[in-house]
């Protein structure tokens, strides 16, 4: 089980962690998005049939964290 760490003494470092976990969040959404809608491929034919699928599996998982993330603080 991971260690939980709360900044209480320094709000600006959980500022930073806060940002750092939002654009990986964002970043994650668009690069599912990306794959899920063909934006995104990989140039071999047999892979290339499942990116849409990987893709949809990043965005669920993605939206599963942020989720759970925020159940977590509450």
């Amino acid at each position: 089980m991971a260690k939980k760490i709360i900044c209480k003494d320094k709000p600006v470092s959980a500022l930073v962690n806060f940002v750092v976990w939002l654009t990986g969040v964002l970043v994650s959404l668009s690069v599912g998005f990306g794959m899920a809608y063909k934006t995104l491929t990989i140039p071999i034919p047999v892979i290339s049939s499942i990116v849409p699928w990987a893709g949809w599996i990043v965005i669920v998982l993605t939206v599963l964290s942020v989720i759970l993330a925020v159940a977590d603080r509450m």
